[in-house]
């Protein structure tokens, strides 16, 4: 893989469909309809997908591609691949709340290497560069990047006094409960891959996800955290979190600074 042309590629396709996402996202009304899994899916997640879709097979036909839109479509058992959730954050999108990203991801033998994560109605932009560092690119973006600062996790996390982050659209009694358990100095929350995001800049320590996700919802910002110098590993058994499932289900995960001192069941 070329790493060059593809960040060019992730980069491009990403503020394009954020453009085409918030078209739809400022219009007076908008269309919306149930998937089998009763999930909602917009007009906007469709036309992303349509766009990125588009795009990643022109530049890059003999890699698999994976995305949320068209998931029954896939073969599983694919180690490396290019994965998209076009809109991460329907809920938040509906509600009119902002906190919904563009999520594009490149896997190999299972590890996200590569990502990015467009959040347009934060005008906030997030990817990995050529050599895998992670960096936030300041607004107005334009055709050729501008600047860049690396962003990087909170190298001394104060285990007595954690700043952690939760879903906005998924918090559960499981997850209070696991909170709990550590010495946290204040809470935020967040939709989509934003979570992923806040840890990588150190604006976050620890962000546990006790519910059900897929590998789009987490690639991008997966590899955004790591490129930062975060972790995400299982919840189970704290090995790293991989990609290329069977059904491309995640199990539940914990995203955090290295610093942190995990507890264990």
């Amino acid at each position: 893989m070329e790493f060059d042309r593809l960040t060019h590629h992730m980069r491009r396709l990403a503020l394009q469909a954020g453009a085409k996402i918030m078209e739809i996202y400022e219009s007076d009304e908008f269309e919306v309809r149930a998937k089998s899994d009763d999930s909602p899916v917009t007009a906007a997640d469709d036309a992303a997908d349509a766009l990125i879709s588009a795009g990643l097979r022109e530049a890059f036909p003999d890699v698999t591609l994976i995305t949320e839109e068209q998931a029954a479509t896939h073969a599983e058992n694919a180690q490396t691949f290019l994965i998209v959730d076009p809109l991460d954050g329907t809920k938040e999108f509906l509600q009119r709340r902002g906190d919904f990203t563009v999520n594009i991801a490149y896997v190999e033998n299972g590890v996200p290497l590569h990502g990015v994560v467009y959040a347009p109605a934060k005008g906030r932009l997030f990817y990995t560069t050529t050599d895998g560092r992670s960096v936030e690119e300041r607004a107005p973006f334009g055709d050729q990047p501008g600047e860049t600062l690396p962003v990087g996790v909170n190298p001394m996390p104060d285990n007595r006094g954690l700043m952690v982050v939760a879903s906005k659209s998924h918090r559960d009694a499981a997850t209070d409960a696991y909170i709990a358990r550590y010495g946290v100095r204040d809470m935020t929350s967040a939709g989509s891959s934003l979570k992923f995001c806040l840890v990588a800049t150190g604006e976050a320590d620890l962000y546990p996800r006790l519910g059900r996700t897929m590998e789009w919802d987490t690639a991008a910002g997966d590899a955004v955290l790591r490129g930062a110098g975060g972790e995400v590993v299982r919840f189970d058994d704290h090995t790293p979190l991989c990609y290329g499932k069977p059904g491309f289900e995640n199990p539940f995960f914990i995203a955090f600074a290295p610093g942190v001192l995990l507890v264990k069941d």
